[in-house]
């Protein structure tokens, strides 16, 4: 009986163990990555503006037509790009499709700032895109890069 409570106990600790969360990923603060941000906008030649969440944005053309909301399926050319400059995603000729609320937190922000044919460049920080999770080419802790024109919204 000692034996069937110990393998009982044992088994409850390991399954309690598998339940306590990783705490190694802490997401950066915006404020730490303001720097950043500001030096790749300068470099490229950028004129932004501040978003309250501090992702910085570039409206190349505010466009015409409608303005997407979460729920909206967006069709959009977009180019996706690391600080350094390397393209880790490009939708130039075909649009992409999907739901707006389905995407990172900065293109949920970002994209309802132009209406339908309009573009947009936004400089989003890390908690706002991936966090410190690393996913596919895009490194943890990555602030991203990219160039958006809104080709149609339903």
């Amino acid at each position: 009986m000692n034996r069937l409570r110990s393998i009982f106990f044992c088994s409850c600790l390991l399954l309690l163990a598998g339940c306590v969360k990783d705490k190694t990923c802490v997401p950066k603060t915006v404020a730490s990555e303001q720097a950043t941000m500001q030096s790749f906008a300068s470099a490229n030649g950028m004129v932004v503006q501040a978003h309250p969440s501090g992702m910085l944005y570039q409206i190349v053309s505010s466009g015409n037509g409608a303005t997407a909301s979460l729920s909206s399926l967006v069709s959009v050319r977009y180019t996706g790009k690391l600080m350094n400059g390397t393209v880790f995603d490009s939708r130039t000729t075909t649009p992409a499709e999907f739901t707006l609320g389905q995407v990172i937190t900065g293109w949920q922000l970002g994209v309802p700032l132009i209406q339908k044919g309009g573009k947009i460049r936004l400089i989003i920080p890390s908690s706002l895109a991936y966090g410190c999770t690393a996913t596919g080419p895009i490194p943890a802790d990555a602030v991203l890069f990219f160039e958006i024109e809104l080709v149609d919204v339903r």
